[in-house]
């Protein structure tokens, strides 16, 4: 699947409609400059809430971005909450001009869907990981587990998460994402091989960032 389409996603148009109408209904009545300035407003909408089509790349063991953006975290951590066990944590932050879609890192069974409320602390901070308001995703590909973590922003006020417990799903598709600056937390089983280093840009669904044992 070639990567030059690149549709809306459906979470954005609640707020992509809005101005667009406000827009059209200023252009008719000859508001030139308000007009102008939901246009402009429109087409920020769409470009924040673009959703390329991508292919995970083929291959066993590979663990690919959830997202697109910056490598701000790689260290090793005991994860208490769900794998009760020591893992390599790697975290990605998404600035507001990344794509905020997030894909699945391996294919799996979705086990657990947790959400949290929680602070609006910068999400590039390391507190971010255990304050702020966040979805954890517990999937099972064997024996092997994984978490991974949707974690709101200062600016960002919703976490949109599709799976479901009892999910069969599929490395790279999409699962949700996260409104306006974000941040993505992967808890990966203490042998895996990374692939990424930090300060790395990755993009969800193409970069292998990983490879399990």
């Amino acid at each position: 699947m070639k990567d030059n389409k690149i549709p809306i996603a459906i979470e954005g148009w609640p707020f992509i409609l809005p101005p667009a109408i406000a827009a059209v209904l200023l252009f008719a009545f000859d508001c030139m400059t308000s007009g102008f300035i939901f246009i402009a407003l429109t087409f920020c909408f769409m470009y924040f809430f673009r959703d390329p089509q991508r292919s995970a790349p083929e291959g066993t063991n590979l663990v690919v971005s959830p997202a697109d953006g910056k490598i701000v975290a790689i260290k090793d951590s005991f994860e208490s909450d769900y794998l009760n066990k020591q893992t390599q944590q790697i975290s990605i932050f998404l600035s507001i001009l990344d794509v905020h879609v997030n894909r699945f890192p391996i294919s799996g069974l979705v086990e657990t869907i947790d959400y949290h409320q929680g602070k609006f602390n910068l999400a590039f901070l390391e507190r971010a990981s255990l304050e702020n308001e966040r979805t954890a995703m517990v999937i099972a590909d064997g024996n092997r587990k994984i978490l991974v973590t949707q974690i709101a922003g200062f600016i960002a006020r919703r976490i949109v998460c599709h799976a479901q417990p009892g999910d069969w799903i599929q490395r790279g598709k999409r699962y949700g994402m996260i409104c306006f600056g974000s941040r993505v937390d992967i808890f990966l089983p203490k042998d895996t091989e990374l692939k990424v280093k930090l300060g790395d840009k990755v993009k969800g669904a193409k970069d292998i960032i990983a490879v399990l044992k």
